[in-house]
């Protein structure tokens, strides 16, 4: 699993039908899956991400988790987050899970994030051209891949 991980003051994702979740202030997930995960990435991911100290204390310093403050949630899938550009111009998802295999996954992560954070998770639509508008706070930016578990 790959993860891109934005401390935010809003998110709100929406989609043809919508908007499907709005939050914030808290995370903004985009998550991208692969054949190669299972149950024990969606569960290393999840308990990293609801400890991950990005949050300011009241002394200003990074040292509160998401946890902590009481904050939002919301998870997106984006299989291009495992793209590949070593030939050609053309990006490669062949690393990607197919649909089969991401939906379960990303509907463990939802849920197991839910569960460890006392309260709804928002997600946007699995499959679906959405529009995410990212009010990035700091900005902070981190990116998770489980492989490499950092």
């Amino acid at each position: 699993m790959r993860a891109v991980i934005q401390r935010v003051k809003k998110s709100v994702v929406s989609s043809e039908k919508g908007i499907l979740a709005s939050g914030g202030p808290g995370l903004l997930i985009l998550a991208g899956f692969e054949e190669a995960d299972s149950a024990e990435d969606v569960e290393w991911l999840s308990n990293k991400l609801i400890r991950l100290r990005i949050f300011n204390d009241k002394n200003g310093v990074m040292n509160l988790s998401v946890g902590d403050t009481g904050g939002d949630i919301t998870v997106v899938s984006q299989f291009t987050l495992h793209a590949r550009t070593k030939k050609g111009n053309r990006p490669s998802y062949t690393r990607a899970a197919a649909p089969e295999k991401a939906i379960p996954l990303y509907e463990m992560f939802v849920s197991k994030l839910t569960e460890l954070l006392g309260k709804p998770v928002g997600t946007g639509e699995f499959g679906a051209g959405m529009l995410v508008e990212i009010h990035n706070d700091g900005p902070v930016t981190i990116i998770i891949d489980t492989r490499d578990k950092e």
